[in-house]
């Protein structure tokens, strides 16, 4: 009677383990979703704001036209991606897109001391520091996701649950490369 009375002890404490741990690793999927949601909010004022800023210095830079195009197209990508994934890709090259326009700028003093142009100017610096900060916030999250999907127990339960490695926010090898690179300047 007593050896029965301890397994049952047993079953009943693995079987409260076993719900503590899948509900740790739904809280931690939560989490990572909540903060790519934080990334979501600052990409789309981003957004909001880059055709205002493309308009701004559409008046001062007409021949950079081909760099313009390839902001509004990066914007629309970031827009119409569908996965996390896709919108991570689509934003790293809105990024880099914004980059070029910042080095392209640098050939119009009229355009820099243009109020309406300084003010998108900080407003888009502003909301790159937030992304930024989101980001780091949202590899915190993917990070333990990951800890708790490959340590373990957690590993073996994560598998049976569908559980599985997500990917950081970062960029690949090729994009960190030709950030890295000093910009080109020509006149």
């Amino acid at each position: 009677m007593a050896a029965t009375i301890i397994i049952v002890v047993l079953i009943v404490l693995l079987v409260f383990w076993l719900i503590g741990l899948y509900n740790k690793l739904v809280r931690y999927r939560n989490n990572r979703e909540n903060a790519f949601a934080d990334i979501d909010v600052q990409l789309r004022q981003r957004n909001d704001l880059i055709p205002q800023l493309v308009s701004t210095v559409k008046g001062y830079a007409a021949h950079e036209k081909d760099l313009l195009e390839r902001i509004t197209q990066a914007r629309s990508a970031v827009m119409s991606a569908g996965s996390i994934n896709d919108k991570i890709q689509a934003d790293t090259q809105l990024t880099q897109a914004l980059q070029g326009l910042r080095v392209s700028v640098e050939a119009y003093p009229d355009l820099k001391a243009n109020t309406n142009f300084l003010q998108l100017q900080e407003e888009i610096s502003d909301i790159e520091n937030k992304l930024a900060a989101a980001r780091r916030y949202f590899n915190g999250a993917t990070r333990e996701l990951n800890n708790a999907v490959e340590s373990f127990p957690g590993n073996i339960m994560a598998r049976g649950f569908g559980f599985s490695r997500q990917p950081m926010y970062e960029l690949s090898a090729e994009q960190r490369t030709s950030m890295e690179a000093p910009p080109q300047i020509n006149f």
